[in-house]
């Protein structure tokens, strides 16, 4: 059965009325069913209800990456700012060949998003992007940034977990954390190397 309501210039606070009385009479049992079903949709999120603020706290960053000395390098503005507001700890690494960017998180958040999003912001163009193993046979997303008056470079990042635990897409990890599949913490690496201008 459904409910028509005619809205005529003298008949609207009537028809208002009708369709209020309709819905109240209805309301009970639609009602109840429409809020305990977002109930049971919200209910996996509701259990992580944690502050969005940033979480504080001590960083022991690994000294090596890949059999490589990690050089600490101070952030970039950019980064910085970036680095205020996230949920986590962010550190700014050089191994003698790539930049080594490692996003440490405790809870799920989507300021962890794809290295992509902020090439892009920063108006580079994104090209190649594909899945690879590297030797270690880790798998990673790879792309090539590319921008006028710059060097391409290649990057490449994953998220990984306890282990054996991995990802390449931020969206993936992001609902697997918040419906409880994976617990943190975690830590997304991204490498970022030039890449030769004619490849």
């Amino acid at each position: 059965m459904r409910t028509v309501v005619e809205c005529r210039p003298h008949g609207r606070l009537e028809a208002l009325k009708r369709a209020a009385a309709v819905f109240a009479a209805r309301w009970p049992r639609r009602g109840a069913l429409a809020l305990g079903l977002a109930a049971c949709a919200l209910l996996p999120l509701a259990r992580r209800a944690e502050s969005t603020g940033p979480v504080v706290r001590a960083i022991e960053w690994p000294r090596e990456f890949d059999g490589r000395a990690l050089r600490p390098m101070s952030l970039s503005p950019v980064e910085q700012r970036f680095a205020n507001a996230f949920p986590g700890a962010i550190g700014r690494f050089f191994d003698g060949e790539r930049l080594v960017v490692l996003r440490d998180v405790q809870r799920p958040t989507r300021m962890l998003h794809p290295a992509a999003d902020c090439y892009r912001g920063l108006g580079w163009r994104i090209e190649g992007a594909r899945l690879e193993h590297d030797r270690r046979d880790r798998l990673w997303r790879c792309f090539v940034a590319r921008r006028e008056g710059q060097a391409p470079l290649r990057v490449c990042e994953r998220i990984e977990g306890a282990p054996g635990e991995a990802w390449t897409d931020a969206s993936a990890w992001f609902w697997a954390a918040a419906l409880g599949r994976t617990g943190g913490p975690w830590r997304a690496v991204t490498t970022v190397s030039r890449w030769p201008e004619d490849a």
